[in-house]
């Protein structure tokens, strides 16, 4: 087999039995084929689609989640199936649990009226679904192809995604009516275009909100630039480039300042990375394609630019704004571990939406809820840092800077939006921390660590 266009460490042996090895590179159907059917169903349909009868929770892409997490549980029960190995990921998952725990169980001790607790309820089952892709890819991902399979099958399904909101922006047709597969059911409906500005409206392609979709395009940039430059096929590179440029035109057409602030995150974390001359390149493809949407879409720049100069006017800025004191007054009555997970029910509080996850986090659960929420950002972050400073391949620490800038830009949108309630953006986060814990555990010193396969028996 030729090692062309493979990772070097791919083709070292696992340790898999006292004195007994494997290839590394011999199985398909493993997690991260698993984990590609997850991502089709989750960005591929619209996000608002469930298995008849169930709740949010009972999307296609989220039962395989809880599946994953039980795949992940029935592995620790025997100790040859299991990964031997460190995995930070792995506790920082465990105390983003345990917090969240504690937060249901506060709620508890409060007493709930049914929908608040049915919330909380909702909420735990969320919160395994999150931590189990965290999980299965941080510990289960067998090398860098697979690894990079994954993060490739992500980047194609979001050109897919930025596709529709293209047709959709520039045929006023919304075609995720029309993207329902038999045995799903509409849970509530399919989110529609909304006007925004005097000529414009916005598209969501097939996410559950604008937000959500302009923030999943801005995390697929990166990816995108990343395969442009490293895949091996040809046909990868032009792939990628071209979904790379799709998202890049999409993203303004969900009209969003998420999605702008969230694009220019990206693109300052990924300076670290870059020589002068990719910064130089990427500027004129920046100033390129600002030219090609002012002629598609002539005013389209200037409603995105006035959202920002006229943010004074804008009602949803206030809104936000005027929530901070009933925040401040609820944290004041439970600040350790909040009121419990999700229950800031709208349908109990005149229709209250705090469009910030931190401040939800810290109403809901507490200075505690905030602390493992971040922990599980700034865990994945150090992680991917300490696999780029391990590496010693251009390709590697381009990666790793990939996937900072994606927890960088979740922090940032999570600011702005409830962004635990959009299950398409939460998984694509909860994934990206996972492969996070990947990265680190591919570029560790030891090569029992690095191995996904059956830990050794003893002698």
């Amino acid at each position: 087999m030729s090692a062309v266009g493979y990772h070097p460490s791919d083709f070292e042996p696992s340790l898999v039995h006292a004195g007994t090895y494997a290839t590394r590179r011999v199985v398909r159907l493993d997690v991260a084929t698993t984990v590609c059917v997850m991502i089709g169903f989750l960005y591929l349909i619209p996000g608002t689609l469930i298995v008849p009868n169930m709740s949010f929770a009972g999307r296609p892409a989220l039962l395989i989640c809880f599946a994953l997490f039980v795949w992940w549980v029935l592995t620790r029960l025997n100790h040859r199936l299991a990964m031997s190995g460190p995995q930070p990921m792995r506790w920082a998952s465990f105390v983003y649990l345990f917090g969240t725990t504690a937060s249901y169980l506060a709620g508890m001790l409060r007493g709930l009226p049914g929908l608040e607790a049915n919330a909380q309820n909702f909420a735990m089952l969320q919160i395994l679904q999150f931590i189990g892709i965290t999980l299965v890819v941080a510990d289960g991902i067998a090398n860098w192809d697979r690894l990079k399979a994954v993060l490739r099958f992500f980047l194609w399904c979001a050109g897919y995604m930025a596709a529709i909101g293209i047709i959709q922006s520039t045929a006023q047709i919304n075609l995720a009516e029309y993207l329902i597969p038999p045995g799903l059911e509409v849970k509530g409906s399919i989110i529609g275009f909304s006007e925004r500005g005097s000529d414009f409206f916005r598209v969501a392609s097939t996410a559950a909100h604008y937000i959500e979709f302009s923030a999943i395009m801005a995390i697929a940039v990166p990816f995108g630039i990343h395969f442009t430059r490293f895949a091996e096929r040809k046909w990868h590179r032009y792939a990628a480039g071209f979904c790379t440029v799709l998202c890049a035109a999409a993203l303004p057409m969900s009209i969003s300042r998420t999605g702008v602030v969230a694009l220019g995150a990206v693109l300052l974390v990924m300076l670290v990375p870059w020589g002068w001359r990719m910064r130089y390149n990427m500027l004129l493809l920046t100033v390129g394609m600002m030219g090609a949407l002012a002629a598609v879409r002539p005013g389209l720049l200037g409603t995105v630019t006035y959202m920002f100069t006229g943010a004074e006017e804008d009602p949803s800025i206030s809104g936000r704004t005027d929530d901070y004191e009933l925040v401040g007054h609820w944290f004041a009555q439970r600040p350790w571990l909040g009121r419990g997970p999700n229950t800031l029910v709208p349908e109990l509080y005149q229709g209250l939406v705090l469009d910030n996850q931190w401040l939800y986090t810290v109403v809901t659960q507490g200075i505690v809820g905030v602390a493992v929420f971040a922990g599980m950002h700034l865990t994945a972050i150090v992680l991917a840092g300490i696999a780029w400073r391990r590496s010693d391949r251009p390709e590697d620490r381009h990666l790793c800077a990939a996937l900072i800038a994606a927890q960088v830009v979740s922090m940032l949108v999570a600011a702005t939006v409830d962004s635990l309630w959009f299950t398409s953006f939460a998984i694509t986060v909860f994934l990206f921390m996972g492969a996070c814990g990947t990265v680190w555990r591919l570029t560790h010193p030891a090569a029992r660590v690095r191995t996904s396969r059956v830990a050794a028996l003893p002698e």
